[in-house]
């Protein structure tokens, strides 16, 4: 199975910013990474009006749209009740990737990144866990636990190189 990084953090933080930034590092260090972000809205990725939309709609359980560019599988799932992180992850070609990055999902039992911005004014209190192993932050905190620059992309990136050679 690919290895699954949670990136955690309250809300307005900065974990999306923080991931697109991070992205392209791994990348360019050649590290591919598939992504996982968690939403507590209704997703729709599909548009209004397009016929993939429409024929999802009509009641397609599952909906792949394609292009030679990318392609994209819409799956119905209205009697889930929690979402199974493992098995959103098993979905994504092990082939292809040497990471899953998770965004959200702070309570799984995953290795996380929990991140913590002091202009936030949220504490970092719930989210670091046993699975916690280490902490981006713009503030020294007074944990034991590696801390790295939240700032700091390839601080942060070098260490999830470092991690993930350790964990394959």
């Amino acid at each position: 199975m690919i290895p699954l990084l949670g990136i955690v953090a309250r809300s307005g933080t900065g974990k999306t910013t923080l991931l697109k930034q991070l992205i392209p590092y791994l990348r360019h260090h050649n590290i591919r990474v598939g992504l996982i972000k968690h939403s507590h809205h209704s997703v729709d990725v599909d548009t209004p009006g397009k016929d993939s939309f429409e024929l999802r709609k009509a009641g397609a359980d599952q909906t792949m749209v394609a292009s030679s560019q990318r392609w994209a599988l819409m799956t119905e799932t209205p009697a889930a009740e929690t979402l199974d992180l493992h098995y959103l992850a098993s979905r994504f070609d092990e082939s292809t990737l040497d990471i899953i990055l998770v965004e959200g999902f702070k309570h799984e039992k995953i290795a996380k990144i929990a991140l913590f911005r002091e202009a936030s004014g949220k504490d970092i209190d719930g989210l670091v866990d046993d699975f916690v192993i280490a902490i981006a932050t713009d503030k020294p905190l007074a944990v034991n636990i590696p801390q790295f620059d939240l700032n700091n992309v390839a601080e942060i990136g070098d260490f999830i190189g470092e991690w993930l050679g350790d964990s394959v």
